[in-house]
């Protein structure tokens, strides 16, 4: 079969390429489809897809089959093979659930990440909008320290946060951490909804001052409906960070009722240079399943929020 001819409105430098071209083929039907013949496909979509799956679910897979193997095939790892297991048991999960406090952990770190991501995001709306839409002299300035303050490590700050919440009295309760979380959240978060309230047409309030709306009522009725996706962004961000915090945790939690689950499964679960693998990877993976959950419902806004900002 020979191949097509061009048409006449074509280029006549394009002759050569479009004669090259398989027979059979139209513009109007399968245009450059036929470059994406399946060898390629394979290397560039299925292959890439195929390795960041593995890498991705290899961790939960992992944390699993420990919490089910018995203990003589996690010691003995040159008898049983290490990536399966024979006669899998519930007992490390039943130690974890039943024989410690792992229940009062779980709630403790839901307390405490849902208080101080609420209480984050409320400083951070206010603080983005004052940036972005409250004009006054150096509001670019004070967004970018406001960002730089995220790049401050955590490990420099529990320090002074420590001597500041040992002089309050509130060593070894949930309220510090409640009160130190947002040292860490807001500035991200704040850089995030600057980003996403910049999407937000301005001629939007322009409109609601012009009918007397004041600025409290434009923020709370045409802002953040407006800005949901970028909410969820944050909100997610901040209580994934408070819910796999470690450092402050660690400092101002002493007491095994007040623990959250990232210090008590490892303080409780490793005995110097023991550590018993089934119930601590019974602990994270239990540990980690409502963020998993959390997000497998938000993961649209989540990609939406971080896409406007970025475009910002």
């Amino acid at each position: 079969m020979s191949a097509p001819a061009p048409p006449a409105h074509a280029d006549p430098r394009l002759a050569p390429v479009i004669a090259a071209r398989p027979a059979g083929l139209t513009d109007d039907s399968e245009g450059m489809a036929y470059l994406e013949r399946l060898p390629r496909r394979l290397v560039t979509t299925y292959l890439p897809l195929l390795i960041i799956l593995v890498v991705l679910l290899f961790p939960f897979y992992w944390m699993a089959l420990t919490a089910i193997k018995p203990d003589e095939q996690l010691i003995d790892m040159e008898r049983f093979n290490p990536f399966w297991v024979v006669d899998p048991t519930l007992k490390h999960i039943n130690k974890l659930l039943f024989e410690t406090q792992y229940p009062r952990w779980l709630w403790n770190t839901m307390y405490v990440s849902v208080a101080a991501t609420i209480l984050s995001l409320f400083a951070s709306v206010l603080a983005a909008y004052a940036c972005v839409r409250v004009r006054f002299n150096g509001a670019g300035w004070v967004g970018a320290a406001i960002f730089l303050a995220y790049l401050v490590p955590p490990s420099i700050l529990f320090i002074p946060l420590a001597t500041i919440i040992q002089a309050y009295g509130l060593f070894d309760s949930p309220i510090a951490l409640i009160l130190a979380y947002p040292t860490i959240l807001i500035p991200f978060s704040t850089w995030l909804l600057m980003g996403y309230f910049k999407t937000i047409p301005y001629e939007l309030e322009e409109c609601a001052l012009m009918d007397g709306a004041s600025r409290w009522q434009i923020l709370t009725k045409i802002i953040l409906p407006l800005a949901f996706p970028g909410l969820i962004s944050a909100g997610i961000f901040s209580l994934t960070l408070c819910w796999n915090e470690f450092i402050y945790a660690l400092t101002f939690l002493s007491s095994t009722q007040n623990k959250t689950v990232p210090i008590a499964v490892v303080s409780e679960f490793v005995d110097g240079d023991v550590y018993k693998w089934g119930s601590l990877m019974a602990g994270a993976l239990l540990g980690s399943l409502p963020l998993v959950i959390l997000y497998s419902f938000f993961v649209e806004y989540y990609v939406s929020a971080l896409t406007g900002a970025v475009k910002e």
